[in-house]
């Protein structure tokens, strides 16, 4: 998981106090369950897989009734009726929205109603994303059908995909040969796009 920002154990942040330190703040911070966590800045690899990301996306969502948005934008995940200090605010590094979009306040910086998230995969970053970030998103975001979540050090992509009954079904792809379809926005995806202008290390 990210470095803590504000760490409180006995004392938890209400999500109200998160969000005046947030949008006064000069770096992005993540909240769980009243702690705070600072975001790491990203690697060229990262900048480069998520730009690669939202610019073959988004071409593809024009005329459609679905949007991306980029990391700047918020994803809460969690019920205003849960216990105080409980629920979470995360910041994915590409969420497309379909139909309009439905916020947390008027504010309008937090969305309520993802329809496809994607990570990009960091040292730092992967354990959470694949855990705890990955079951609050599936278990409080109802719109949620798609999980994508990219490696920045090989050419390889964990897609998760949201089933009728409610199971999620993991597709991997391995290599900048592979392709992959995401259904539910009628978007397609190939990984040498994807990774495009990405060197990777070679192995010894």
């Amino acid at each position: 998981m990210n470095v803590p920002f504000l760490n409180f154990v006995e004392l938890k942040v209400e999500l109200e106090q998160y969000l005046k330190i947030e949008r006064e703040a000069d770096e992005r911070s993540e909240f769980v369950d009243g702690e705070i966590y600072a975001m790491a800045g990203e690697s060229g690899k990262h900048g480069d897989i998520s730009a690669n990301l939202v610019g073959i996306i988004q071409t593809q969502l024009r005329g459609s009734k679905c949007r991306a948005r980029t990391k700047d934008t918020k994803v809460r995940s969690g019920s205003l009726k849960e216990q105080f200090g409980r629920g979470m605010i995360s910041y994915p590094d590409l969420v497309v929205i379909c139909g309009e979009p439905e916020y947390h306040d008027k504010h309008k910086d937090i969305v309520l109603n993802p329809a496809v998230i994607v990570e990009v995969l960091s040292e730092s970053t992967a354990e959470f994303d694949r855990g705890t970030k990955f079951m609050r998103y599936r278990s409080f975001n109802p719109t949620l059908t798609d999980y994508i979540l990219v490696s920045q050090d090989e050419a390889h992509v964990e897609h998760y995909i949201r089933q009728a009954n409610g199971d999620w079904v993991l597709r991997e792809y391995y290599g900048t040969d592979k392709s992959f379809r995401i259904d539910s926005i009628e978007c397609s995806l190939n990984l040498a796009d994807v990774y495009d202008r990405v060197e990777f290390e070679q192995e010894s």
